[in-house]
């Protein structure tokens, strides 16, 4: 049995509430209590500003001029892991957008790689498209949209099986026969890039999809004669959408309206990219954010600037910015392991921040 180690911070944040002066008690790599740090025998050699979860990033597409399309490799993803855990996130999941055949199978082949070879943080594979609403494609590549066949998506499902964690698509595309043999893998469905009527989604959200992808991009707007998709996720009490918090992809008072209708249904995600030359993906990076052929094509966010713009931006308190930036996401993905919480029982996955909420600091 490991010795319990001590973690002193001026403020803890479990995931549910704060604690100052407090101490961070871990046992065998699990959180065994928080005690306050006056009532212990010895005084800690080194008191952090701030601990909190580790935050979880559900939509990221590489890192270090290396896009996981274009360099479906073990290495590409040590640099993308690298890039999370800098960036606050210690888990990650890799996002492959619309593409062919050959890509996709290679993107799973080199996240099967990775978690065989013990790299970490890996969540597993989040696949954006291509079974998209082509009216709503954005950066997408028009000509591997299409319309999936059960067939079809059974041999990716099987091919991916245990690596593919999450599929975007839009459900105005998909048959039901689709999307429910989707869900039967344990494969979380993510509605996004999609034209669907306000009908049209309720009707899909009612029957089993939990959560949309990237709220107000890609997706059929909020008018008062047509609410459209984000009309029907604002509406509909069960459903989670993830939205950029960069200001580029979506205004900072829009994400102040909807964090207003959906409360704890909302969470955050990079959708950060990297530079890219070549392929079918060419993002150029232009200010903070990236383009591809002058259309917004991604961020150049981590989670930790994330939790950073909800704060300082939108305006929302400390501690709801970082359970959208970790606990939210858990609860999106229900994985064994990742909770976003520093309960006792739990495993001790934390992060130490400046109160800034600028950087990350090490142990």
């Amino acid at each position: 049995m490991n010795p319990l180690q001590y973690f002193s911070a001026d403020k803890i944040f479990t995931g549910n509430q704060w604690y100052e002066q407090a101490t961070l008690v871990v046992e065998n790599e699990l959180v065994k209590q928080i005690v306050a740090t006056h009532s212990l025998p010895v005084k800690p050699a080194v008191v952090y500003p701030m601990i909190v979860p580790a935050l979880i990033d559900l939509q990221i597409y590489g890192a270090g001029g290396k896009l996981l399309s274009m360099h479906p490799n073990k290495e590409s993803l040590l640099l993308l892991y690298d890039y999370c855990k800098a960036g606050g996130a210690n888990w990650f999941q890799p996002t492959v957008a619309t593409n062919s055949d050959e890509v996709l199978y290679a993107c799973i082949d080199a996240v099967k790689a990775y978690q065989l070879s013990g790299g970490e943080g890996c969540i597993g594979l989040h696949i954006e498209g291509p079974w998209i609403n082509n009216i709503k494609k954005g950066a997408h590549i028009t000509e591997f949209i299409h319309i999936p066949s059960v067939t079809e998506a059974k041999k990716l499902l099987e091919y991916g099986k245990g690596v593919i964690t999450m599929i975007t698509l839009a459900p105005e595309m998909c048959s039901t026969e689709v999307i429910e043999l989707i869900r039967s893998y344990g494969v979380v469905v993510s509605a996004g890039h999609s034209n669907a009527t306000y009908e049209e989604a309720t009707a899909a959200f009612d029957a089993g999809i939990p959560t949309a992808t990237h709220l107000y991009n890609a997706m059929s707007s909020l008018q008062h004669r047509a609410p459209g998709i984000v009309g029907a996720i604002f509406n509909h009490a069960q459903v989670r959408s993830s939205i950029v918090p960069d200001g580029y992809h979506v205004d900072f008072a829009a994400i102040k309206i909807a964090k207003k209708q959906m409360g704890e249904r909302l969470f955050a995600i990079t959708d950060a990219v990297t530079s890219s030359v070549d392929g079918t993906y060419p993002h150029q990076l232009k200010g903070d954010k990236y383009e591809t052929n002058g259309i917004l094509s991604g961020s150049a966010l981590t989670m930790l600037k994330c939790a950073y713009n909800l704060v300082n931006q939108v305006g929302i308190e400390l501690g709801e910015a970082i359970r959208m930036c970790s606990l939210y996401p858990a609860q999106v993905m229900k994985l064994p392991g990742i909770s976003g919480l520093l309960e006792p029982g739990n495993k001790a996955d934390f992060i130490v921040l400046d109160n800034e909420l600028k950087n990350r600091l090490p142990l």
